[in-house]
């Protein structure tokens, strides 16, 4: 069985998806479903450093520490 998900991409995220699945041999959708297999096998997004995720967006991306 198979689901189906609107996915909006920026012009640009789509350009280089469509060259990394061209560059791979693969149709753009076939490259995606191994791109989020392999991020949801590996338990996350390697790009994004583990938090504390009772910690507010704003504060740990400013830099500061929540209790200073």
């Amino acid at each position: 069985m198979t689901k189906h998900v609107n996915l909006r991409l920026p012009d640009d995220v789509h350009a280089m998806a469509v060259a990394a699945a061209a560059a791979d041999d693969r149709s753009l959708n076939s490259w995606l479903i191994a791109v989020v297999r392999r991020a949801a096998e590996s338990g996350g997004t390697p790009d994004r450093p583990r938090v504390d995720p009772a910690t507010p967006t704003l504060l740990r991306e400013s830099g500061h520490s929540p209790r200073s």
